[in-house]
């Protein structure tokens, strides 16, 4: 039996033109390379799953590539190339500072930094996870990192930057890596997902890289669990049940519902969605995130900050314009504060029923007024 290599790995980037949505980083990057202007040490910080030890590895493979492309990328071909692609290669050292934080492990890297490498030009040392090194791993760290070697190159990777003193800070070229936009995971996943015969509905797509939460790991581990789901063909409807997100359905449902005023009808919707499984908590800030994105779908200037794509938006414009602004300010407000109180609450069942009636009677007042 073939064994099964996850989507992170297989379609983990190794070049510049292949990193997901951060181009002024690899940019920057190149133009370094090309104008050999190598800095000694680089922090690259950001959420998880962005792409910082991935553009570190891409970084040490090209900088010691023997017959760089026009393009200043690493061609693939030479001996420094087909080591690192292989994992075997002497230039490139990782150290996981989350179970390698004592001045012990610090010493005997530094002990490693004397050593030139023995093929190309630079012996690249990543350290992930940087921040959870101990204060004293810190101090021994800083004259090397200061003043190492000529042919020793510090990339540091962390999600945490405020946790790093600052005499480390000011040693560094900092890059700040992006939150990857929903759009771009979407548009990564259908490559992935045409690479692997799978057929998948976009807003399956959609629904997994909103999930993911800015991650490009995060995605590719998602779709590979809806594939072993719902196999090589899967739908909106797999990714929802698989991942259990509540349906869009039911937030435009529950709208419909309170732009009538028609209380019974939405406790009745929300009793349905207690049955499926779904937390009260898990429900209120749905519908917080449904109000808000109906009132940014009301303005075509602000309708961009929508991260939904397909039949869905179409349906969201059509109930954003029966919207008043001043309902979805209220009921915004309303869910927020149910969601905000929801922990303490005594009873959370009635908490959330209660902002449902009330946001359900918004537009009754209104209604009285003009029949008055």
């Amino acid at each position: 039996m073939e064994n099964f290599i996850v989507s992170a790995r297989k379609y983990r980037p190794d070049n510049f033109r292949t990193v997901v949505a951060q181009d002024a980083i690899t940019s920057t990057l190149k133009n370094a390379i090309k104008t050999r202007q190598l800095a000694h040490s680089y922090l690259f910080c950001g959420p998880r799953g962005v792409g910082k030890t991935t553009c570190a590895r891409i970084f040490a493979k090209t900088i010691n590539c023997s017959n760089l492309t026009p393009e200043h990328e690493a061609c693939n071909v030479c001996e420094s190339c087909t080591a690192f692609n292989a994992n075997r290669s002497y230039n490139i050292h990782e150290l996981d500072a989350a179970s390698n934080n004592s001045v012990d492990d610090i010493r005997l890297l530094i002990d490693k930094v004397r050593i030139p490498p023995q093929v190309g030009n630079y012996s690249v040392y990543i350290i992930d996870e940087v921040h959870m090194l101990s204060q004293q791993a810190f101090n021994a760290f800083l004259k090397t990192l200061e003043e190492p070697p000529r042919h020793a190159i510090f990339i540091l990777a962390t999600t945490e930057k405020h946790k790093i003193i600052p005499t480390i800070l000011s040693r560094c070229q900092i890059f700040d890596f992006n939150r990857i936009k929903v759009e771009d995971i979407v548009r990564h996943l259908e490559f992935v997902a045409l690479s692997e015969n799978v057929t998948a509905d976009r807003n399956a797509l959609n629904v997994i890289a909103r999930k993911a939460d800015g991650a490009m790991r995060d995605a590719l581990s998602i779709f590979d669990q809806i594939v072993s789901f719902g196999g090589r063909n899967f739908t909106y409807q797999d990714v929802i049940t698989n991942l259990n997100v509540l349906d869009y359905d039911y937030y435009f449902r529950i709208v419909d519902g309170c732009l009538k005023n028609e209380v019974t009808d939405v406790l009745v919707i929300f009793n349905e969605i207690l049955e499926k499984g779904f937390e009260g908590q898990h429900f209120i800030n749905g519908l917080g995130s449904h109000f808000r994105d109906l009132l940014v779908s009301r303005d075509p200037v602000t309708i961009k900050l929508l991260e939904v794509g397909g039949d869905i938006r179409d349906r969201y414009k059509a109930q954003a314009s029966a919207c008043p602004p001043e309902f979805l300010l209220e009921a915004l407000q309303l869910s927020n504060e149910c969601d905000y109180q929801y922990k303490t609450s005594q009873n959370k069942r009635l908490s959330v029923e209660l902002t449902l009636a009330r946001i359900a009677q918004i537009t009754l007042k209104k209604k009285e007024l003009n029949r008055g």
